[in-house]
């Protein structure tokens, strides 16, 4: 089923930060949190640092009306440097891949490609980039339809 959340980035606090929401809104986080000491090696790249391993790769909680929020820490050995404006993302789930390449086209018409669609090692189809107003898309089909 398709639905809309929102991604939000932090400097090394996404645990923290998350907690802090679960207390507000209840609930429990969905499916646990994800470390980036999950993410297999890539080609090319250099060896995660030990500091990294532990940070918050992904996690989400349901708040009001259903609306999922989600978050992930940005460690600045791989590149990130989180400040307001990219701290967060709007987050859409299409339900066919045909309806995320779609949208993925029209929104980064104009603007700037982060990450190009494809598959991704935990079994989605992936990609981010941000629309000629500057706000930040990322787009994720569990479909492989």
């Amino acid at each position: 089923m398709a639905r809309v959340s929102t991604y939000l980035n932090f400097p090394r606090t996404t645990e923290e930060a998350f907690n802090f929401y679960k207390s507000v809104f209840g609930g429990e986080f969905t499916n646990g949190i994800h470390r980036f000491s999950e993410v297999p090696p890539q080609p090319g790249t250099p060896p995660m640092a030990a500091a990294d391993k532990n940070l918050v790769m992904h996690v989400e909680i349901k708040i009001l009306g259903g609306h999922v929020l989600m978050g992930t820490d940005a460690p600045e050995s791989m590149g990130f440097t989180v400040t307001p404006g990219n701290n967060m993302h709007i987050n859409l789930e299409p339900d066919t891949r045909g309806e995320t390449d779609r949208l993925f086209v029209a929104l980064s018409k104009g603007g700037k490609v982060g990450m190009q669609l494809q598959e991704m090692f935990w079994g989605d189809y992936f990609g981010s980039c941000t629309d000629k107003y500057g706000i930040q898309w990322m787009f994720n089909c569990t479909s492989k339809k």
